[in-house]
Order: structure tokens, then sequence, then C-alpha cells
């Protein structure tokens, strides 16, 4: 069967965390689109490095929580005023001090779902294969690399990547490619 390229990526690791960013920046500013960087933990600058839009897990998490305050609002006025009146020491059936616990509630609730499925779906995760992830050495990437991942389409040259990338301070550089039989 014909093995059938998926995505070829040019990976480079880089010594440190500011060596990466800058690296990122200066690639960007050559006119590299798509590229990706991998760390242990977020890298301060990275964001801005690789050209990323604003969060929009704000929003989100906005959206969550008043759509968690509606629902307990609507909720706890059909149950108290039309489905089962309960007159409690001459209380008003519409109350909506007695109601502030589970408004707030089910606010904070909607509101960690939407950022919860928000990132995963922001994030494309789970994402069980990378072409990346072909790489034995993009391991460290999860302990002590600093990775920058340039795509580049299949059956060209990389070598003008790779030369690039060297220059910028990358410590080793190798292409990967995804393939599927």
């Amino acid at each position: 069967m014909e093995a059938k390229v998926l995505d070829s990526w040019v990976l480079a690791e880089f010594a440190t965390p500011d060596i990466l960013v800058d690296a990122t920046r200066q690639m960007r500013e050559k006119g590299f689109q798509g590229m990706d960087t991998y760390s242990p933990y977020p890298l301060h600058g990275g964001s801005e490095a690789l050209g990323l839009p604003p969060s929009r897990v704000p929003f989100i998490a906005l959206c969550g929580g008043l759509t968690g305050m509606v629902t307990a609002l609507s909720m706890q006025t059909w149950m108290n005023t039309i489905d089962y009146k309960l007159n409690i020491g001459g209380r008003p059936l519409l109350s909506l001090p007695a109601w502030v616990p589970i408004t707030f509630e089910l606010t904070v609730l909607f509101a960690a779902f939407g950022i919860f499925f928000g990132l995963l779906g922001l994030s494309r995760l789970p994402q069980p294969y990378h072409t990346v992830f072909e790489s034995e050495d993009f391991r460290s990437a999860s302990t002590h690399g600093y990775w920058l991942g340039v795509p580049h389409a299949p059956g060209q040259d990389a070598a003008a990547v790779i030369d690039q990338l060297k220059a910028l301070g990358a410590t080793q550089v190798t292409v990967v490619t995804g393939e599927k039989e």
C-alpha cells in the first residue's frame, strides 16, 4: 500500500526559552506561518511571538456564567411560582434573596464547564497523534526541551528552513513527516 504523507514539519530545539521566543519572533517576521512552540511550561511572550490573537477563554467563561445564572433563575422561578407554590412564612413566591446561593453555584458551575470544554475545543484536544510525535528527541518537550515547529509543504526542500533555524541558535534541527499507510 502506498504511504500517504500527512504533514511535514521542521523541528528545532533551543537551549533556553528566551532564545526560543526570539527565534519564533524572527521566523514570523520572515513570513513563516502556522508555527507552534512546545515547552514544559507556558512561555512568557510565546503567544505574542507566534502572533496569536487574544484568548477567547474569558468570553467563554462569561457566556458559561451567564447561562448558569439564567438557568438557575428560570428554574427557581418556574419551580416556586408555577410548578409547586409553597408559601413559607408569608414570604413572596418570587423571592430573589433566597435564590442567591443556587444562582451563584450554577453560575460558577457553568462557567467552569464552559472553560473546561472551551479549552478542549480551542486546543483541539484530545489529539492522540501529531506529526511531531514521530521524532524521538521531541519527547524532551515535556521535561526540559524548548522546541519550535515550522510546517512546510511535503516534497519541498527544507534546507533553507533548517539553515535559518540553525542561524537563530537551534541546538538541533530535524525534519519529521507523518506517513500513514
